[in-house]
């Protein structure tokens, strides 16, 4: 849009056209308002003391006290270092905590009108739900890059070349996309269900029973089956071999299947829930 805007002797403010006028339906259009979209909760997390707090300093002090709880023990009785499976485990209890966080703040955008303002707008529909997932994702890349930087002070290394190295972070972008779209659609559901409250039950069943925790052969033996197959274990046995090599197709394969699935269940009551508390909002 040109820079110069007119007043007329009447008073009278007269804008000049746009010189890049979208179709607020097109595909332009929703890229360009989910870039915005995601550029704005960008900026709110990074000012928000507690989704820091969730996102970053909670999962690094976390790794911390399992290494110094547990790290000796396991290392002793697996014959391998335990930072190998606690560096992955925390980065994806980053990720899912820190979905926890926004969907507080979706809640409280849809409860202060906020959804509704931007619903009235010409901006494209979908631009809300897809510049949040866009957020997501560079949130969990940047709690992923920390908690790996912590873990590699304390141990952790990459052994498998450049290659491994990218697809270890490109695990848990994976993992917290299907995440986030369950959380999402939790968000949007009308009433005050306790949203916290359920979520981190999941999330610390989760954390306490997967591979990345204790090995697997750890638990009893009619539990194995479950712990070894559930979204957590399936995403640390991929990082887990991705840094110290090991098996990837099979533990990956198994990521793809629970993120795509998660996608794939939620993604329309996620559509539908987000548009409704925009237009209700």
């Amino acid at each position: 849009m040109s820079d110069t805007v007119e007043s007329r002797p009447n008073g009278t403010v007269v804008y000049p056209a746009a010189d890049h006028a979208r179709d607020e339906n097109s595909l332009p259009a929703l890229w360009e308002h989910s870039r915005l979209q995601c550029g704005r909760l960008l900026l709110r997390w990074a000012r928000d003391p507690v989704t820091l707090i969730q996102a970053l300093i909670y999962p690094a002090l976390t790794l911390v006290m399992f290494r110094i709880v547990l790290g000796d023990s396991i290392t002793a009785a697996t014959g391998q270092s335990s930072i190998f499976g606690t560096v992955p485990m925390i980065v994806l209890v980053g990720a899912m905590f820190g979905s926890v966080v926004s969907a507080v703040g979706l809640r409280a955008e849809r409860d202060s009108g906020l959804l509704g303002r931007f619903y009235t707008l010409p901006i494209h529909r979908s631009a809300g739900l897809v510049g949040r997932l866009m957020a997501e994702t560079i949130r969990v890349f940047v709690t992923s890059l920390v908690i790996v930087a912590a873990g590699m002070v304390m141990g952790f290394r990459f052994t498998q070349g450049l290659g491994a190295s990218v697809l270890l972070f490109v695990v848990p972008l994976i993992f917290g996309i299907g995440f986030a779209m369950m959380v999402t659609v939790l968000a949007t559901v009308p009433g005050r269900i306790p949203l916290v409250e359920l979520v981190s039950i999941v999330c610390t069943m989760l954390m306490f029973f997967n591979s990345g925790f204790v090995p697997v052969m750890a638990y009893p033996t009619w539990l194995q089956p479950i712990v070894a197959n559930q979204p957590m274990s399936c995403a640390i046995d991929t990082m887990r071999a991705l840094a110290i090599g090991g098996p990837v197709a099979e533990p990956f394969v198994k990521t793809l299947a629970w993120s795509l699935g998660a996608v794939a269940v939620f993604l329309v009551p996620a559509i539908r829930g987000y548009r409704r508390a925009a237009r209700d909002g």
